[in-house]
């Protein structure tokens, strides 16, 4: 099943009489189950193409079709709606807020859920207690690492049970080894079915995905299967 599809996307940016091209005319499909690494240079047009992914910016031009489903036909007061039900992010820096708990943070995205107190509780400690955190729902930011921090971002992430995680330089605020572990929980999740894209500037962590893919100048450069990747999935067959 394909989750993405992108057909001559493109994206520029206008400052007065200037336009600057980010992206101009990628094509791709993304087919459920795949861990996707997308590498560049800065100003490559990455983050670009996250956001436009992640229904947090719109393209110029070109379709964009999420689940089958034209991004184009979803109502402005509805992509919120998508983006909270299919779309699970975790940013580099975190994006925790800095006064709640581990398990408050985790709660967010079910806010507009349709559950009962209890229930969103429930599901935000089984989150946290899936990705080694149990013991700390209680505690801020601030009282957990690095790594932890970013363990309550996945959780956040998972809660509402997307079909697809957007992953934007998840270990580059971490060293080596907390890095390798947060690659490996994504791992975990990706073989549990998530689809995952990981934007990175780290070919150890892209050799561990499927399928490695580089944009320069905003046009894919190469797209490839990772053939030294130990999973083998339904688009290297």
């Amino acid at each position: 099943m394909e989750v993405i599809k992108l057909r001559e996307l493109k994206k520029a940016y206008r400052h007065k009489s200037n336009e600057t091209p980010a992206l101009s005319g990628i094509n791709l499909t993304i087919r459920q189950g795949e861990l996707v690494a997308i590498m560049g240079p800065s100003g490559s047009g990455k983050s670009t193409l996250l956001n436009i992914l992640g229904l947090m910016d719109s393209p110029s031009s070109g379709e964009y079709y999420l689940n089958g489903q034209s991004v184009h036909q979803i109502r402005k007061h509805k992509a919120h709606i998508t983006r909270n039900q299919m779309i699970g992010f975790v940013f580099q820096n975190f994006a925790l807020l800095k006064d709640y708990t581990a398990q408050d943070n985790v709660l967010l995205p079910l806010t507009y859920r349709k559950l009962r107190n209890n229930e969103r509780v429930a599901k935000a400690k089984y989150y946290l207690q899936k990705v080694g955190l149990a013991e700390h729902v209680h505690k801020k930011p601030d009282e957990l690492s690095g790594g932890q921090q970013q363990r309550v971002a996945i959780a956040r992430a998972l809660a509402a049970e997307p079909a697809l995680i957007l992953a934007d330089e998840p270990t580059g605020n971490l060293d080596r080894k907390t890095g390798e572990d947060i690659m490996e929980l994504l791992q975990e999740i990706n073989r549990e079915g998530k689809t995952v894209i990981i934007v990175t500037h780290d070919m150890e962590l892209a050799k561990k995905c499927h399928r490695i893919i580089e944009l320069v100048d905003g046009i894919i450069h190469t797209d490839r299967p990772n053939l030294a990747s130990s999973i083998v999935n339904e688009y290297e067959l």
